[in-house]
């Protein structure tokens, strides 16, 4: 097979997620400016070794089962070309089953090692397209609201047509200051899934209508408005009894004025505050009350999934 011969070595950075954003379930997405940094280097053996330090480390697989090298196969797989030995290095900050993007992350990194080792194929090179990356990430993870925003960065709005995942990047406010808060506990996505009801009240549905509008003018433009615009009947009230902890802190939260929300599946929360002062403030209120929670004050991550060519 082309190129099969030739030793390569790509660098992936992804960025933690947080989806939904309150209202905008399974359709919005926001990149946080804190991620997981791997290495893959190509090998003559078949199969793959995956060395993982930090959040995994001992727990996830190391061998071809890994949800990294099980990604990047799949592409290659899909695109009629040999899968490579890989040699995988993983260094991981996402926290694991807490809400910010974790399984989608490590399938966004494994379709870029995948993009960076077919870019530099020396006999036959392929660039994958905006379009493919995110139809291959979405294949893989079932839907697209955690995997646009690790791809491409920023804010993004996700749909699925007919011909495959869809996807608009939108830049935030820069007045808008996210705060994550992790829990020690983890939650199932799985689980949280299965709480949704598979109808709501008509109300309601035009309820979260509403403020998924407003939740795009508030990230974008009018950040003061944040706080009415991460209202949600759809998904969180639901959940709320799996994970009463994150339902309360939410609760007390909003009372002081914090656009909280469940980030993704849960347990985390993200806090969407109009600008550091009130970031602050709420950082604050839980580090007084609640010293079981990190406080990550992060940025909005603006580049989404890099990958690019180093010496193997």
């Amino acid at each position: 097979m082309s190129g099969a011969s030739a030793q390569r070595a790509v660098r992936v950075r992804v960025p933690a997620t947080s989806a939904n954003l309150g209202p905008g379930f399974d359709t919005l997405g926001i990149a946080l400016a804190y991620g997981d940094e791997l290495t893959a280097v190509t090998r003559e053996e078949p199969g793959a070794t995956v060395h993982v330090t930090g959040v995994g480390e001992g727990e996830v697989p190391t061998d071809a089962s890994n949800l990294v090298v099980r990604s990047a196969a799949h592409v290659f797989e899909r695109l009629g070309r040999a899968v490579p030995g890989l040699e995988v290095t993983a260094h991981n900050r996402i926290p694991h089953g807490r809400g910010m993007g974790s399984s989608g992350s490590a399938i966004v990194a494994g379709v870029m090692i995948a993009a960076g080792l077919l870019q530099s194929d020396p006999v036959d090179p392929i660039e994958l397209s905006e379009e493919q990356l995110l139809a291959f990430a979405t294949e893989l993870e079932g839907h697209p609201d955690n995997v646009a925003p690790a791809l491409f960065g920023g804010l993004t709005i996700a749909w699925t047509t007919p011909e495959g995942p869809r996807f608009k990047r939108l830049m935030v406010h820069r007045g808008v200051a996210p705060l994550v808060l992790v829990p020690s506990f983890t939650m199932s996505t799985e689980l949280a899934r299965s709480l949704q009801p598979k109808q709501v009240p008509h109300e309601d549905a035009v309820f979260n209508v509403s403020r998924s509008a407003l939740l795009i003018a508030a990230l974008t433009q009018s950040p003061e408005l944040l706080l009415e615009a991460t209202e949600d009947r759809l998904h969180q009230n639901y959940r709320g009894d799996a994970m009463p902890a994150t339902r309360d802190l939410i609760g007390e939260l909003r009372e002081a004025g914090h656009p909280a929300v469940v980030s993704g599946a849960g347990p985390s929360i993200l806090v969407l505050s109009n600008g550091p002062a009130d970031r602050l403030r709420a950082v604050d209120l839980v580090e007084a009350e609640h010293s079981d929670w990190q406080a990550l004050i992060l940025a909005v991550d603006t580049k989404g999934a890099t990958v690019e060519a180093i010496p193997a």
